[in-house]
């Protein structure tokens, strides 16, 4: 007769339940872009959506843009928007004047004219995606403002624009771009590796607050902007990204998971997702804003970038 020691019974139990555990799930993360490149600001503007896009389409990955219209509002910048769809990408509203639903100046009524004046832009577009996102992922400092502009996006049967995985990219590109008009024809190569550490570590960060609060993996959106780091530097973010452990997916079926159909009861309203229902929940630690220059600075300043 076979006699099985408790020690190894022990150990084919524990590895029985890791198996059943939620949190075996793989990690999994959609690609999301703020804002859109602006040719009047932007002298190589098509030069840079190009590169992003190629970068996406070499990595066979699709990403969703939120377009900040007045940035786009010309015929170039509305053909350099109108290159995401034609490449499979979603493009969705993220305001007209990419106004700040936190501050105290900005009224309930301009903040939905804003959003309406952006909707008849994207409605030049063939097809476009009804989902919003809040610009600096603020939605409101009163119950008047966030409640207000959650019903008009139920009327108007938006989705969720929301993000999970909240980050710092355009600081890094300030100071990306500032190194570079100080150091003319020198290549930026310093700045990679700090960009790609700073993006896996809110994405750690964000799914381990993801399993705090929800108690489980979820489907997490990254927040990312049209910038030059991007455009640089993609390609070895989506490669570090995979090379952690994270599954890259589409926007849509990210979307699907139901976190995103939450919408936490906290003051001032917005954030992460993750950020905000930790917030509900009375999570200790949680620095405000979730994220800010101010915490970059130094992690740059001591690099000498």
């Amino acid at each position: 007769m076979l006699l099985i020691r408790p020690a190894v019974t022990a150990l084919i139990a524990c590895l029985v339940c890791a198996l059943m555990l939620p949190s075996a799930r793989a990690q999994r993360l959609a690609l999301s872009f703020d804002d859109g490149y602006n040719p009047d600001q932007l002298a190589n503007a098509r030069e840079l959506n190009n590169q992003l896009l190629k970068t996406l389409k070499d990595n066979e990955v699709k990403s969703i843009l939120f377009v900040a219209g007045a940035r786009v509002d010309s015929q170039d910048g509305m053909y350099l928007v109108a290159q995401w769809l034609q490449q499979g990408h979603e493009v969705g509203n993220h305001s007209y004047s990419h106004l700040n639903l936190g501050r105290v100046d900005v009224s309930l009524d301009a903040y939905l004219s804003d959003m309406e004046r952006n909707e008849s832009l994207l409605a030049r577009l063939p097809s476009w995606a009804r989902r919003y996102r809040f610009p600096y992922l603020k939605e409101g400092d009163t119950l008047a403002k966030r409640d207000g502009v959650r019903q008009w996006l139920s009327a108007h049967h938006y989705g969720s624009g929301a993000v999970t995985i909240d980050a710092s990219d355009w600081y890094y590109d300030q100071r990306l771009r500032a190194w570079m008009a100080a150091h003319p024809g020198q290549a930026p190569q310093a700045f990679k590796q700090p960009y790609i550490r700073h993006v896996l570590d809110r994405a750690r960060y964000y799914a381990g607050l993801a399993r705090q609060t929800m108690g489980r993996e979820v489907d997490h959106v990254l927040l990312l902007h049209t910038n030059t780091i991007n455009a640089l530097f993609l390609d070895d973010v989506i490669a570090a990204l995979r090379e952690a452990g994270w599954k890259l997916i589409d926007p849509s079926e990210a979307y699907a998971d139901s976190v995103y159909e939450q919408a936490p009861d906290v003051l001032p309203a917005g954030e992460s997702l993750v950020w905000s229902l930790a917030k509900k929940q009375g999570l200790k630690g949680l620095r405000y804003p979730a994220e800010s220059d101010a915490y970059e600075k130094p992690v740059l300043d001591a690099l000498g970038l």
